[in-house]
């Protein structure tokens, strides 16, 4: 079984997501986007290296003239600029040319910091995403945003460069530690409830076969958030307007991942800022009682956090004027008119944002 989404611009198509359950199909999608004969260079990290580095680059060898691997520190901390500086140095080192490619083999981090690279060595070459992670399959790896963080500023720096294929194999997820496939829930979660009420209860109604993995589930789950990625993307690829909805739980969570030093999974956050947005959102009178309990209670459902301790509402606040969406000096925000609708706004108040804050710091099932 296999599923094919194509991703355009302006009616043409610029590349596929190509949902797998295994490697052998990659060598020919890649002939079929005119890699044979170039050199490719397989980015990946300390953890993803032994479980598929040798298989990927098995594959790529029957297309490329020659197969490079740079090999990285597992974690966050290793997507900056210093990390990318030793990737070019490989990239010169290896006479890479304009013409020949890079592979992002891995989570979020890699593929970020991959697509970086390519969108800035020789003023851009092409790369292609082989995501391993379950929030890598159904969110990063889509759309063309790159980047790294600068001195604790997640991705402060970066650039679009779309790739040429991104390419999944679903049973990479059956090695996830659970916390890690419990991240990625997160964003699917978040994509139904900014665009798709149907697929955000069909989530909810599957949990028990999701944690499971059965294969046939995970592929209409990594299905359905991509598509609903795609669409967003194809309407705005540069984050002009509707993009912008992606961000549904990113400006708290990002202010927590950075409070936190990281040490909170990107997933995490985004779970405790969706929360919190929603929070904000049901107190406008736009979410119900039982949408708002239901979105907060679905997170724990799926291994994730409600609650948070050791930050204040006010340094909280502080850290999301930091971030890298703010306009004219306005925190943007996304909130729900419903499950399924999201909205971009930016009157969202300080007090809004503390009240949302406090519900997390003293939340639990009890209440």
């Amino acid at each position: 079984m296999s599923k094919r989404l194509t991703v355009k611009k302006a009616q043409k198509a610029i590349y596929d997501i190509v949902i797998e359950q295994s490697y052998d199909g990659l060598s020919e999608e890649l002939k079929t986007i005119g890699v044979s004969g170039k050199k490719l260079c397989i980015v990946t990290d300390s953890n993803v290296a032994p479980l598929y580095r040798d298989t990927v680059k098995a594959e790529l060898e029957k297309v490329a003239s020659k197969v490079t691997v740079f090999e990285f520190p597992a974690g966050e901390e290793s997507k900056t600029l210093d990390t990318v500086r030793k990737l070019y140095t490989h990239l010169i080192e290896e006479h890479f040319e304009r013409s020949d490619m890079l592979v992002a083999l891995g989570g979020g981090v890699t593929g970020d910091m991959t697509g970086y690279t390519a969108a800035t060595y020789l003023r851009g070459i092409d790369f292609i995403q082989i995501p391993t992670s379950l929030l890598a399959q159904v969110d990063s790896s889509i759309g063309g945003k790159t980047g790294v963080d600068f001195d604790q500023y997640k991705n402060m720096v970066g650039a679009f460069h779309m790739p040429k294929l991104v390419y999944m194999n679903l049973t990479t997820l059956t090695t996830l530690p659970e916390e890690q496939f419990a991240s990625g829930m997160a964003e699917v979660l978040k994509s139904g409830l900014i665009k798709d009420g149907k697929y955000y209860e069909w989530v909810i109604t599957n949990m028990y076969e999701i944690h499971e993995k059965d294969m046939e589930i995970l592929e209409t789950l990594v299905e359905g958030s991509c598509n609903i990625k795609r669409i967003v993307v194809e309407k705005d690829p540069t984050e002009k307007g509707e993009r912008a909805l992606l961000n549904l739980g990113h400006t708290i969570g990002h202010a927590i991942e950075k409070l936190k030093d990281f040490k909170l999974l990107h997933g995490e956050c985004v779970a405790l800022g969706t929360v919190a947005a929603a929070h904000i959102s049901w107190k406008r009178g736009l979410l119900t009682d039982e949408e708002f309990f239901e979105i907060r209670d679905m997170m724990v459902g799926f291994d994730l956090p409600i609650s948070l301790d050791d930050l204040t509402p006010e340094e909280i606040i502080a850290a999301t004027k930091l971030d890298k969406k703010m306009e004219n000096g306005t925190v943007k925000f996304i909130l729900l008119n419903s499950i399924g609708k999201a909205f971009i706004t930016k009157d969202v108040t300080d007090e809004e944002m503390e009240a949302a804050i406090n519900f997390l710091l003293l939340t639990d099932l009890e209440d």
